[in-house]
């Protein structure tokens, strides 16, 4: 079965072709700049990578030149649309009307639109991405893949926040986590490499990159992270500020004279590690001035450090002990220097590091001594992989 995975930002398009039965990615690609310009970057399987700039007004003409990509005599990887057997979308939000992957129809695409308030940059971008394709494909069953579905496992006292009831009763507010799929791949994943039953395991998947959230995964479910409402909360990100006293917010707003747009704005953009170091959100970046001494790069980093691990000591007595711990993301998966940062400062928990193993980038590996009673790993995360699975066992 060939799965067609999208997804879909305010002006760019990820997208790849997967033949679900043997796992194989036939082609992969992004569509960018649009309703500025247009760009598509596609990248058929052995094939060389293409890139063509063109009009791309709104998301129906960015989805129709990737189908005409894919059929592309030349560097197609099918021979007709035929061959698309499904599309799975991934979609930031459901709320708690929907708490698993589902077949679109109206009705479930009234409940990404009315969500829109929980996610304004990402459902409003998904819903384009899911009605270009429905308009270009009809008849081909379309699946949406939830950020937020994952973590519809954990318990009230992890969801729960300590305000008033009725807030949560009128509004839905709670935690709702997000990088879903990528927790779910790598701790299944995890458990593979673990060779033990994946309901017998309990492992701290740590996804980061310019946005980041953990997860505390007990028997293949998840049982807290560290997003909530929204993405803004957790650890400390590029440019978002995690956790903060939520007293600050008016207090600046009085202060700077904000309006609550502007200083939401100011938490999300002008903040992390960005806000910190007053240079960059980029990690590379943040280790040049560590490296050069700065005194602002340094702070940012200790203090991301810092805030990841106080989560990671928290999910440790949690989850009453641990089996694994993983890294995955871009900084996850490429970041030495935050990999070794993070795990030396777990030493009281028995983790060692084995700082070959873990001199990689983008691979798997075992980074932990064979005497850490903790197992660490860097775990190349699949979200792609993960939607398209959830596709093919919907239409299957």
């Amino acid at each position: 079965m060939n799965v067609l995975v999208v997804n879909c930002g305010s002006s760019s398009l990820k997208f790849q072709l997967i033949n679900y039965d043997n796992r194989d990615v036939l082609a992969k690609g992004l569509c960018e700049r649009i309703g500025i310009d247009g760009r598509l970057v596609y990248e058929p399987k052995n094939g060389e990578k293409e890139v063509t700039e063109a009009a791309m007004p709104t998301h129906v003409e960015a989805i129709q030149m990737v189908l005409d990509a894919l059929v592309n005599e030349k560097s197609g990887v099918i021979k007709s649309l035929e061959e698309v057997d499904a599309i799975g979308h991934r979609v930031l939000h459901g709320g708690m009307k929907i708490t698993n992957s589902v077949i679109i129809d109206d009705e479930v695409i009234k409940v990404i639109e009315e969500c829109a308030d929980l996610g304004p940059l990402h459902n409003p971008a998904n819903l384009m991405g899911i009605n270009a394709c429905m308009k270009l494909m009809p008849g081909v069953p379309n699946v949406a893949v939830f950020d937020t579905a994952f973590h519809q496992t954990m318990p009230p006292k992890a969801y729960m926040y300590g305000i008033p009831k009725e807030y949560y009763e009128k509004y839905a507010i709670r935690k709702y986590g997000f990088h879903g799929t990528s927790h779910q791949y790598v701790a299944e994943r995890c458990a593979e490499l673990l060779e033990k039953p994946l309901a017998d395991t309990k492992i701290i998947t740590i996804h980061i990159g310019n946005g980041g959230s953990l997860s505390a995964v007990k028997g293949g479910h998840s049982v807290d992270t560290t997003m909530g409402f929204t993405p803004l909360a957790g650890i400390m990100m590029g440019t978002r500020s995690g956790d903060i006293d939520p007293a600050v917010l008016p207090f600046v707003m009085e202060k700077e004279n904000l309006t609550i747009d502007q200083a939401v704005n100011a938490l999300n953009k002008e903040s992390g590690l960005y806000g910190v170091s007053g240079a960059s959100s980029d990690m590379r970046d943040i280790l040049k001035l560590v490296a050069e001494g700065d005194e602002r790069g340094t702070i940012a980093f200790n203090l991301y450090i810092k805030r990841i691990c106080d989560y990671i000591g928290s999910y440790f007595l949690y989850l009453d002990g641990v089996d694994a711990i993983v890294f995955t993301a871009g900084i996850g998966e490429n970041s030495i220097p935050v990999r070794k940062a993070v795990v030396q400062r777990l030493g009281a928990l028995g983790i060692q590091l084995d700082e070959q193993a873990n001199n990689v980038m983008g691979e798997e590996a075992l980074i932990s001594t064979a005497d850490s009673k903790i197992k660490v790993f860097a775990i190349p995360t699949n979200e792609e992989l993960m939607i398209a699975k959830d596709t093919y066992a919907f239409v299957k």
